[in-house]
């Protein structure tokens, strides 16, 4: 879209659209990362011993990001994203304020879920807005930018958890996510109009949204990309639920983890701006295709490096900014293939994928997680495995045939450039 045609979102220029969506993306981030370096503290407090149980604490906040995101698309696609927006936005203020209170680890799991239930309108109503916006290549260039921004949180949130612990409590991490979240309300209330097409609204009975879900389940591109992304995700979140233990007891740099876990988190940003930049002119699949497999062959080099027993901070960092160079680059552009047939059901869209690549991600990382040994050789295996089995879904979605300008049935009926 020129700069000169009218805003598909009144009252928003663009640049502040785009800030908007990654501030609303942010709030599941800041969620998630802030936690990393208070983990051993929580677990003090409230009693937990083992640090692989420590993990729940990330993956019970990831269950409920999962689980609800069925639910937001279909209300999103009856009542409008702002409303329900505005509805997620205020159970992840509350139940984040909640956490903090928690006098139990069974309590604080059960407030992270619930946080979890309302981040997930965030997930679900930022990729329909956009697809409400914008389409195709300029989809993708919009989330890229977002992504730039929204990425700036996990490179800070380790160090803003860390330093809120020099002067408060852990329990004021919960705090300051519930101040976050206040913020974003208020913008979303002030600023962003509705941006649902009127004759998009899709009443809530069982049969319409059997037939919303039934069209994303069904689309092939749509759902091999969607599984594709979670196999991809399944090893960041096992590295996401291991990292602070890595750090602690295999490299023993626990105070620089924030340095360090920054500067890998700030690979994937330097990606997404690239994927903006190139995205237009090359293409989606040529640029994620390309990706995954430079991300398979950082996993593979990191695991033989573990495997032999020559891992050291150095060989971590570098193979794993490198893995979230490639990471970047995969997921901005999967999730806009994944969503491009789907316009006229963004919402259950969304949803579906969004409760795949989460809860299928989020469990298969936890497993990852579970089988820390006290090296770093089950995560790499688990990003080298996953993402290959991510490339084999493309290969089976794409018919064998990768690094396309489109998919098969448009490249032979000559149309529609992705």
């Amino acid at each position: 879209m020129s700069d000169t045609a009218p805003s598909p979102h009144r009252g928003m220029g663009f640049g502040q659209f785009v800030a908007l969506i990654a501030a609303m993306m942010a709030t599941n981030a800041l969620a998630i990362d802030s936690m990393l370096p208070a983990l051993p503290h929580i677990g003090e407090a409230l009693g937990v011993h083992d640090p692989n149980a420590r993990q729940w604490v990330i993956t019970s906040y990831l269950l409920g990001f999962g689980v609800a995101q069925l639910a937001y698309g279909s209300l999103a696609d009856r009542y409008g994203r702002k409303p329900v927006l505005m509805v997620g936005l205020s159970l992840y203020t509350i139940f984040a304020a909640l956490c903090a209170f928690s006098t139990s680890f069974e309590m604080l799991l059960i407030a992270r879920f619930l946080t979890g239930l309302g981040a997930a309108s965030t997930r679900v109503l930022s990729v329909s807005i956009v697809r409400d916006c914008y389409a195709g290549r300029q989809m993708a260039r919009v989330m890229s930018l977002a992504f730039i921004v929204f990425l700036a949180t996990p490179i800070i949130a380790p160090s803003l958890g860390q330093a809120i612990m020099l002067v408060a409590s852990w329990r004021w991490i919960f705090g300051v996510l519930s101040i976050f979240g206040l913020i974003v309300i208020a913008w979303v209330a002030i600023k962003l109009p509705e941006t649902q097409h009127p004759e998009d609204r899709i009443p809530i009975s069982v049969a319409g949204v059997s037939s919303a879900f039934k069209t994303a389940l069904t689309d092939r591109v749509a759902m091999g990309y969607t599984l594709a992304a979670a196999l991809v995700l399944s090893g960041l979140f096992g590295f996401l639920n291991s990292a602070q233990q890595v750090f602690s007891e295999v490299l023993h740099a626990s105070d620089i983890f924030p340095l360090v876990f920054a500067g890998i988190a700030g690979t994937m940003a330097v990606s997404s701006l690239l994927n903006s930049r190139i995205v237009e002119r090359l293409g989606m699949r040529k640029v994620s295709h390309w990706a995954l497999i430079g991300f398979i062959a950082f996993a593979g080099a990191h695991a033989a490096v573990a495997l032999t027993g020559h891992e050291s901070l150095i060989t971590f960092a570098l193979m794993q900014a490198g893995m979230m160079f490639c990471f970047g680059l995969v997921m901005s552009n999967f999730g806009a293939i994944a969503m491009e047939p789907l316009g006229h059901v963004a919402g259950a869209a969304a949803s579906i994928q969004g409760f795949i690549t989460t809860v299928g991600g989020a469990v298969c990382g936890f497993v990852i997680g579970q089988l820390y040994d006290g090296t770093t050789v089950p995560l790499t295996l688990g990003f080298t495995g996953f993402g290959l089995a991510g490339l084999l879904v493309v290969l089976g979605t794409e018919k064998g045939k990768l690094f396309q300008t489109g998919h098969p049935a448009q490249a032979a009926a000559g149309g529609g450039a992705h």
